[in-house]
């Protein structure tokens, strides 16, 4: 494995801490929020099951995962924004949530530019036709 620029390193060391926060603040909204009556716990984990399918290759380091958990993180951030709009007594931890989301949707997007680049993936240019 090629080592990492101490740059890069930080930027994925931010998008592990937003993402491992995110995993923790986004159940801890929804089941502390005492709104949990109004849907079932089926329906409180299937809102969790999307978040897990980058745990992987976000934890382990991989720049393409990076690149396209950010979609994910979006979403997530779209709720918590909507949730922080309609419910004026929560906002304190839908704050902390969509912080937590801007710092993985960040740092991932840096990660993976950067760690890109390092390793030599990217897009190829089209060549000009002559």
């Amino acid at each position: 494995m090629q080592p990492m620029a101490p740059n890069t390193q930080r930027c994925l060391t931010l998008a592990r801490i937003g993402y491992l926060l995110t995993l923790v603040l986004v159940p801890l909204w929804q089941l502390g929020s005492g709104r949990s009556d109004d849907y079932s716990l089926t329906f409180q984990l299937l809102l969790m099951l999307p978040l897990l399918f980058p745990a992987k290759g976000v934890l382990t380091g991989r720049p393409y995962t990076h690149a396209w958990s950010g979609f994910i993180a979006c979403l997530y951030l779209l709720w918590a924004l909507t949730g922080w709009w309609v419910y004026p007594a929560e906002r304190l931890l839908a704050s902390a949530v969509v912080g937590s989301l801007m710092l993985w949707l960040i740092a991932s997007t840096y990660f993976a530019r950067l760690r890109g680049r390092e390793l030599g993936l990217g897009l190829k240019r089209k060549q000009p036709a002559d």
